[in-house]
């Protein structure tokens, strides 16, 4: 029942990137990152969204760090950060 409240309280974005693996998806599908956060990712070489969730296990899942490095290193806002973390960290438990 718990798990059914969960996917009844996701965003539609974030139930999407859910729904399948990860595949060739672009940066743009992991829920949070705006337009212009996903320009800035790009550049950065993270143009796909599995090269986003490496840096997010190579920081050992933890959305704190995660966080910290998307804000100060490509521009994110707080809620951009916070919702691509906890995005990959769903991701991660769903197919993990």
């Amino acid at each position: 029942m718990q798990g059914q409240w969960k996917m009844d309280h996701m965003s539609p974005r974030l139930r999407a990137f859910l729904s399948e693996p990860i595949g060739e998806k672009d940066v743009a599908w992991v829920d949070g990152v705006s337009h212009e956060l996903a320009i800035n990712l790009v550049t950065k070489g993270f143009n796909k969204a599995y090269i986003l969730l490496g840096q997010f296990l190579l920081m050992h899942k933890n959305e704190a760090e995660f966080q910290k490095w998307l804000i100060c290193c490509c521009g994110a806002t707080e809620y951009e950060a916070q919702e691509s973390s906890n995005c990959l960290k769903e991701w991660c438990s769903c197919f993990l």
